[in-house]
């Protein structure tokens, strides 16, 4: 390394104190919590591309701060606070207006900030209003967050100068400050993304309810975990969230339909058929799809079937008869070559062996521990058609 690069290293690092965030595992863990949030409103589809950016800003902020750029780290967070605000705003917007602000927004023409986006719901926007009000001690919190975001953003004091830090008395105290202050703005913001994404829909939180779980089909929507609540939001605000309309609604609406038994939750939700509990299952066929329901029946024709792969493996069932192969992925691309082959039955898979059929105009793929004998297949094939005239599953 000659004198110009060293000096240019030595400039470029001058007055910056990487810092350690021994909780980053945790934080990038939960995050992948709201991640899997997803909305299920087709009109809001767009707010999902939003919480993606938002998640996407917090771990920029997490990468900023420990590499020492701390203002930038802190700009970072109170971006993704304006991402989750924008969010809400153009979703919950009527449509001749949504279409307007939306064209703005893209253009980058004049838009309105934080605060004018919180005013404007508040005074138009039904749901967020009635969540502010249920919520107002939240809110409260959040615009004390926003502040202390700007202090850090805008440089005010001289903790937050770079070239302030390294007079401190104690520069590891000061470090500990610091990253006390950074991950207390971290939990904050991460707190705030899961609250704009509640305004969208209550599913994220309504999930949690097993009464509620039960009664709702296989959706794009995780639950939060009770530990990501407790941590990041309270037990008090989502007990006042609980009290506003938008989440009420949905709860007595949901709350009509017919509870699924826990071997139906397994099929619907997990993909997972629980063998001795075939009849149980088929009780409640009314409540499965077709394809769930097929590779029910499938499974209920012989114990030697482990995994069913249908729609070319886009629907994947496990069964509680364990796999001889040790493998668990597949190729869709074989599958597609087995269906167009002369040969369909008994295709050696790794340890286990493969079997084609078409059930009711679906294709399945059965993977099985033991060779189907020919008699045992035809049976299997006769049986299969005659549940499925009985079931109108045609």
């Amino acid at each position: 390394m000659n004198f110009e690069e060293i000096y240019i290293k030595f400039k470029e690092q001058e007055h910056i104190q990487p810092i350690k965030l021994h909780n980053k595992k945790k934080y990038y863990t939960d995050l992948s919590n709201l991640e899997d949030s997803w909305t299920v409103r087709v009109d809001a589809w767009l707010s999902n591309t939003f919480i993606q950016e938002a998640i996407r800003l917090i771990i920029n902020a997490i990468v900023l701060f420990e590499k020492g750029y701390l203002d930038c780290a802190y700009y970072s967070l109170r971006q993704s606070l304006e991402v989750s605000t924008t969010m809400v705003y153009l979703i919950e917007l009527d449509e001749e207006k949504k279409e307007t602000e939306l064209s703005k927004w893209r253009r980058k023409s004049k838009f309105p900030m934080y605060g004018q986006m919180i005013a404007f719901l508040t005074d138009n926007e039904k749901n967020f209003a009635d969540m502010k009000n249920e919520m107002s001690e939240y809110f409260n919190e959040l615009q004390k967050l926003k502040n202390r975001l700007n202090k850090h953003v805008h440089k005010q004091g001289f903790n937050t100068f770079y070239v302030s830090r390294n007079h401190m008395i104690s520069i590891r105290n000061d470090r500990t400050d610091m990253t006390l202050e950074f991950e207390e703005c971290l939990k904050g913001c991460i707190g705030s993304i899961a609250i704009f994404r509640l305004a969208i829909d209550p599913f994220p939180i309504l999930l949690m309810d097993y009464e509620i779980y039960a009664r709702t089909s296989d959706l794009l929507t995780e639950a939060f975990s009770y530990e990501f609540v407790q941590f990041y939001i309270g037990e008090e605000a989502i007990e006042s969230y609980k009290n506003t309309e938008i989440y009420q609604e949905l709860y007595e609406e949901i709350m009509k339909d017919e509870k699924r038994l826990p071997s139906v939750v397994d099929v619907v939700k997990n993909k997972f058929i629980d063998i001795e509990n075939i009849e149980e299952i088929l009780s409640q066929v009314h409540l499965l799809s077709k394809i769930d329901s097929l590779a029910v029946i499938v499974t209920g024709f012989s114990k030697k079937i482990s995994r069913i792969y249908a729609n070319n493996g886009l629907s994947f069932y496990l069964t509680s008869n364990k796999s001889v192969r040790e493998k668990i992925d597949f190729n869709g691309e074989m599958f597609l070559k087995i269906r167009a082959s002369d040969v369909q039955v008994n295709i050696s898979f790794d340890e286990a062996y493969l079997t084609y059929l078409n059930i009711c105009n679906e294709d399945f793929f059965l993977e099985h521990n033991k060779q189907l004998e020919l008699k045992e297949f035809d049976t299997l094939i006769d049986k299969i058609n005659i549940v499925c005239r009985t079931m109108n599953l045609n």
